[in-house]
């Protein structure tokens, strides 16, 4: 079974588009180097009244946005193949400034996820 990062973070509406560009890069980068689907999606439905909506969990203030992204891959061996490489590759190297980030990567959520129905 296929093997997904996943990523939720929140976006200043402001820089929405630096993030745009810094996604499509990104995402030609991980493509490059093995991710089988690179997806990067904004809020559009996000005042939910079932669970815990995604602004409450991440305290999003009235001039920010949801990111939902996830990486697939053909497994978890695959996945830390590619990490291994996109993280040795200089041009994410010159993306990863905190101090220039269009996000705040301290609210961002990650993880590593096994595929448990597909369909």
């Amino acid at each position: 079974m296929k093997y997904v990062d996943g990523f939720v973070l929140p976006v200043p509406n402001g820089n929405l588009d630096a993030y745009r560009r810094m996604a499509r890069k990104a995402g030609k980068i991980w493509k490059e180097h093995g991710a089988l689907e690179y997806r990067e999606c904004v809020g559009d439905d996000l005042n939910v009244k079932m669970g815990l909506p995604f602004p409450r969990q991440l305290k999003l203030k009235p001039s920010e946005t949801v990111v939902f992204s996830w990486i697939v891959y053909k497994s978890r061996a695959h996945r830390d193949r590619v990490n291994a490489e996109v993280i040795k590759d200089p041009r994410i190297a010159s993306m990863c400034d905190s101090d220039n980030m269009p996000f705040d990567c301290k609210r961002m959520c990650y993880g590593g996820f096994k595929t448990i129905v597909s369909a």
